[in-house]
C-alpha cells in the first residue's frame, strides 16, 4: 500500500488534489508504508484507507501488458496452435479434468472457446469493452484450465488469479478505448485496493515460494541439482565450482531473492535494488525453463510496486513529438470510486456499499490466498510425495523427478490372462505417473477402452518407480492393489501409495562417491524396496558386466531361466546375465538398498569405432595417412553417400552424428541475427497455423463442413512448418543420396 506522493509533470500531485497543505508532521510510518496506525483503527478509516483516490496510471500500464501477454500466451502455451491434436473428435485418449464429468467440447466448438478467450485477452488489452473482456477471457481460461490437470503449473494459475481480480479492478481508467468512449472513466482515479490486491498477490508469489524453498532438499542443493550446467551460469564457474555454483547461486540466492523479493519492491530506499535483481532473475529463467509468457508476466507486475503515476513522469521527460501518441501526462479527475476525505473547501466524501465491498473483498481475498497453500490438510488425496493440487502452492521448482521403470500390467477378470501396456498408452501425457487421482482416472479410462480388445472386466496393476530430489529409485504406488477398484478420494489419504523413503535421503552424499569413483563408460543405477515386493527387471544383451550391489538389507535374487536362487547381504554383489529375466525380492524387515553397476558395451564399441574413423579422416586429410582408403570409408572425407546400399553402416551412423555435431555447432555460434530470424520464423510459423486452423474451425461452425479431400488440403497448407535454414542446408546435402532413416547400430 505503498501510496507516497510524488509529484507529476505539471508539477501538481498526482493521486489527490492538486491544493494539499503540507504536512510537515507526517509520521515515520506513514513516510515508509504509507499509511498511518489511525487508518487501521477502525472499519470506517480503514475502508476510507483502501479506496484512497490513487492514479490509474501504473494500473492502466499494467493491463494493457498483460493482456497483450496473454494474447501471446494463448496460441503457445494455451495451446492453440495445436489443439486438433489435443481435442480431436472420436480419438480414444484418457483425459484427466479437475472434475470427471467435465469433457471437452467438439473441435470446432473448442476452437470457439479459445476464439472467445483470444478476444477476451485483446478487449483487456486495449482496455475495450472491459468488464465483457475480462469475462470474456475468465471463464474460458477456467475452463480449459480445469479441463486438463496434466498441464496445471503455478504460473496458469497465477494468470488465472490475476484475470479474476481484473474483473473487479478499475483498470481502464488509463490508455484505454473505453476512456475515449466514457469520458467519466478517462483519466479517473481507481481506489487504493485495486493496487494492494495486485501487489500482495505478487508478495504471495515470491514470498511463499521462498518458504517452500526452506525445505531441506532446496538448501542442500538437491532440487535442481543440474541446472548449474546450463552456459548461463558460465561467469560465475569462473571463480566457483560447479558444486558450488549449484548450491550457492542456483539454490541459496534463488531462496534470498524469493523470500526478499516483495520487501525489496515495497519500500523505496530497495526498490532499484530489487527491480534489477528480479528482471535480471526473471530474464534467466525465461531462457533456462519453457514457461511461456511467465518470466515476463512477473517482469510486468514489478512496476507495480512503483510510485502509481510513473507513466505519466516518463511519459513526460519523452519528446513532444512522441507525447502525441503516448498516454496523456495531465493529472487524473475524482472518480466515484474513490473516498476523498481532507479536502480543503470542499465536503469529505462518505464511504458508500461498494466501497465497504472493495474493502472487504481485498481482505478475504489476501486470507484466501495466504491459507490455499497450505489448505493440503483438507485436499489430502492430492497429497503424494508432494502436497496438493500442485498448481496453487507456490512451490516452483523445488521438486525434481526421474522415473527408471515404468510397468501397467492388465488381468482379464474372467480369464485370468495377463498382459501389459505400453506406458502412455491413449495418453498424450506422461505427468500421471506422479499423481494418485490421475493414475485413478486413467486406470478407471483404460478400463473402458480395453474392452474393445476382448479384455472383460480388466484389473490394472501399476508398478511406478521414481527417485525424487536425487534419492533412490523406488515405488510411488504398490504394485499388488487393483488400481480399477481401489479406493480414492479428494479428502482422504490414498491407502496405496507408498510413503517416501526420507530415512534414507543421507545415503546422497554416498551416491556422489561411488559416482565419482566410477569411469565415464560406467554407469549406476540405486534402488530402494519395500520388504516383501520385489523388482522383476531384464538385463539387455548390450549392458554386459552388469553387478548387483547391496548397500544395506537382505535380498532374495532369482535368475528365472535358469531357475536359480541367491541370497544376498549388505556388502555382499553378483554378476547378472545378459539377456535374461531376474527378480529381486526383498526379505529383510526393513527396506532394501542397492544398486546396478554397468556398462554399455555397444556403446562403449560404437564410440570407439567412431573416434577410429574421426582419426582416420584426420590423417587423411592431413596427408599423413599413406593407404588409400578403401571404397566403403571414402565416405568419411566428402560426407556424402552415392550408394547406401553398398556403404558400411557404421559410416552412415558416423556420418549421421557428424552431421548433428555440426548443426549443432552452428547453431551455438550463429550471430545475434540469425538466432533473431530462426526465433521469428519459429513464431511466426506458431501463429499462423493459429490463425488457419481456427479460421477453418470458424468456417466449419458457420457454413459446415467441406468435403474431407478440401479439409485435407486446408489442414496441410496451415501444418507447413518453418524450415532452419541450418537444416534445410543439411537436407539438401541428405537428398543427394536418399539415406533410408530404417539404417540404425
Amino acid at each position: 500500500m505503498n501510496v507516497r506522493r510524488r509529484k507529476n509533470a505539471t508539477g501538481k500531485t498526482a493521486g489527490r488534489e492538486p491544493a494539499q497543505p503540507r504536512k510537515d508532521n507526517v509520521s515515520l510510518m506513514c513516510r515508509v508504508l504509507g499509511f498511518d496506525w489511525s487508518d487501521l483503527s477502525s472499519w470506517h478509516r480503514f475502508v476510507c484507507l483502501m479506496n484512497r483516490p490513487t492514479d490509474p496510471a501504473g494500473l492502466g500500464i499494467f493491463r494493457f501488458l498483460f493482456g497483450l501477454l496473454m494474447v501471446l500466451d494463448i496460441p503457445q502455451e494455451r495451446g492453440m496452435s495445436y489443439l486438433d491434436y489435443k481435442y480431436l473428435d472420436g480419438l480414444d485418449v484418457c483425459r484427466f479434468p479437475l472434475f470427471n464429468s467435465l469433457r471437452p467440447l467438439p473441435l470446432d466448438f473448442m476452437y470457439l472457446v479459445y476464439v472467445i478467450m483470444l478476444l477476451g485477452a485483446l478487449g483487456i488489452m486495449l482496455g475495450c469493452f472491459y468488464r465483457l473482456s475480462c469475462l470474456f477471457f475468465l471463464l474460458p481460461y477456467w475452463y480449459v484450465f480445469f479441463l486438463d490437470k496434466t498441464s496445471w503449473n503455478n504460473h496458469s494459475y497465477l494468470y488465472g488469479l490475476i484475470g479474476f481480480q481484473l474483473c473487479l479492478l478499475n483498470a481502464n481508467r488509463y490508455w484505454s478505448i473505453d476512456g475515449l468512449l466514457n469520458p467519466r472513466k478517462r483519466n479517473a482515479h481507481v481506489p487504493l485496493w485495486n493496487y494492494t490486491t495486485l501487489r500482495v498477490q505478487i508478495f504471495i508469489v515470491y514470498f511463499i515460494a521462498g518458504i517452500k524453498k526452506l525445505d531441506a532438499d532446496w538448501v542442500e542443493g538437491y532440487s535442481m541439482g543440474t541446472l548449474s550446467r546450463h552456459w548461463l551460469f558460465d561467469p560465475f564457474k569462473l571463480f566457483l565450482s560447479e558444486e558450488m555454483t549449484n548450491l550457492v547461486v542456483v539454490h541459496w540466492a534463488g531462496l534470498i531473492l524469493d523470500l526478499t523479493a516483495g520487501y525489496l519492491l515495497f519500500f523505496d530506499v530497495t526498490r532499484p535494488v530489487a527491480l534489477f535483481f528480479v528482471s535480471y532473475f526473471h530474464c534467466m529463467n525465461s531462457q533456462l525453463f519453457s514457461i511461456g509468457m511467465f518470466s515476463y508476466t512477473m517482469l510486468a507486475t514489478s512496476p507495480l510496486f512503483c510510485y502509481p503515476d510513473w507513466p505519466r513522469r516518463l511519459i513526460a521527460k519523452l519528446p513532444r513529438c512522441l507525447q502525441y501518441v503516448l498516454p496523456q501526462t495531465q493529472p487524473p479527475q475524482e472518480s466515484m470510486e474513490c473516498v476523498y476525505t481532507g479536502r480543503k473547501g470542499k465536503t469529505a466524501s462518505q464511504p458508500g456499499l461498494w466501497h465497504k465491498l472493495g474493502a472487504a473483498f481485498t481482505v478475504l481475498y489476501i486470507i484466501e490466498q495466504l491459507f490455499l497453500p497450505y489448505s493440503h490438510f483438507i485436499t489430502q488425496g492430492y497429497n503424494n510425495w508432494t502436497n496438493g493440487l500442485y498448481g496453487y502452492s507456490w512451490d516452483m521448482m523445488v521438486h525434481s523427478r526421474s522415473h527408471q521403470h515404468v510397468k501397467i500390467t492388465y488381468r482379464d477378470g474372467i480369464t485370468g490372462e495377463i498382459g501389459y501396456l505400453n506406458p502412455g498408452v491413449f495418453t498424450q501425457t506422461r505427468r500421471w505417473k506422479d499423481h494418485a487421482d490421475m493414475l485413478k482416472q486413467y486406470a478407471v479410462c483404460l478400463q473402458g477402452l480395453l474392452g474393445a480388445y476382448n479384455i472383460s472386466q480388466p484389473e490394472i496393476y501399476f508398478d511406478v518407480w521414481v527417485s525424487i530430489n536425487d534419492r533412490f529409485q523406488q515405488r510411488l504406488f504398490d504394485p499388488t492393489v487393483d488400481i480399477v477398484k481401489a479406493e480414492w478420494s479428494p479428502f482422504h489419504k490414498t491407502p496405496w501409495l507408498k510413503p517416501l523413503l526420507v530415512d534414507l535421503s543421507p545415503w546422497r552424499a554416498k551416491f556422489q562417491e561411488v559416482e565419482d569413483s566410477l569411469d565415464n563408460q560406467t554407469d549406476v543405477v540405486f534402488i530402494a524396496d519395500f520388504p516383501g515386493l520385489f523388482l522383476e527387471n531384464f538385463v539387455s544383451e548390450d549392458l554386459g558386466n552388469t553387478s548387483l550391489h547391496i548397500l544395506q538389507g537382505e535380498v532374495n535374487v532369482e535368475i528365472v531361466k535358469e531357475e536359480r536362487n541367491v541370497t544376498l547381504r549388505e556388502g555382499d554383489h553378483m554378476q547378472l546375465p545378459a539377456g535374461e529375466y531376474h527378480k529381486v525380492f526383498t526379505v529383510s524387515p526393513g527396506p532394501s538398498c542397492y544398486m546396478y553397476i554397468y556398462v554399455n558395451t555397444t556403446a562403449v564399441t560404437l564410440e570407439k569405432n567412431f573416434t577410429r574413423l574421426l582419426e582416420l579422416k584426420e590423417r587423411a586429410e592431413n596427408g599423413s595417412e599413406t593407404f588409400q582408403l578403401p571404397p566403403e570409408l571414402q565416405p568419411i572425407i566428402s560426407g556424402t553417400v552415392e550408394d547406401v546400399h553398398n556403404t558400411d553402416p557404421l559410416v552412415l551412423a558416423y556420418l549421421r552424428r557428424q552431421k548433428r555435431l555440426e548443426l549443432s555447432e552452428r547453431r551455438r555460434n550463429a550471430t545475434l541475427l540469425q538466432r533473431v530470424d530462426r526465433f521469428c520464423g519459429k513464431k511466426y510459423y506458431l501463429l499462423r497455423r493459429s490463425f488457419l486452423m481456427t479460421a477453418i474451425a470458424m468456417r466449419n461452425l458457420a457454413l459446415g463442413r467441406p468435403s474431407l479431400e478440401q479439409l485435407a488440403e486446408e489442414v496441410s497448407f496451415a501444418n507447413v512448418k518453418y524450415e532452419d535454414p541450418f537444416m534445410k542446408s543439411e537436407k539438401q546435402q541428405d537428398s543427394l543420396h536418399h539415406e533410408p532413416e530404417h539404417i540404425e547400430l
